[in-house]
């Protein structure tokens, strides 16, 4: 525990996603206090076409209380 996952588009290399699960993990232990063998990343792809209906609609939309970088915002903007 934590487990975070991110909701992409498909198209980035393996290295890429590597290297952002990586980046995930050095902030989650850093911010957090986890050691890195408590934090866990997965990737899940999801076509562009999808997008509103898979991600937008049930996990940003219906979730506004849970959100904590919401889409187009600067994170400086949220309370």
């Amino acid at each position: 525990m934590p487990h975070v996952i991110v909701k992409l588009w498909p198209g980035k290399s393996e290295k890429q996603k590597a290297q952002l699960a990586e980046a995930i993990t050095k902030d989650v232990m850093d911010v957090l206090g986890y050691g890195e063998e408590s934090v866990s990343v997965s990737m899940e792809e999801v076509e562009a076409r999808n997008w509103a209906e898979k991600v937008y609609e049930p996990d940003i939309q219906s979730k506004p209380t849970q959100l904590y970088k919401k889409p187009g915002y600067d994170l400086s903007e949220l309370p």
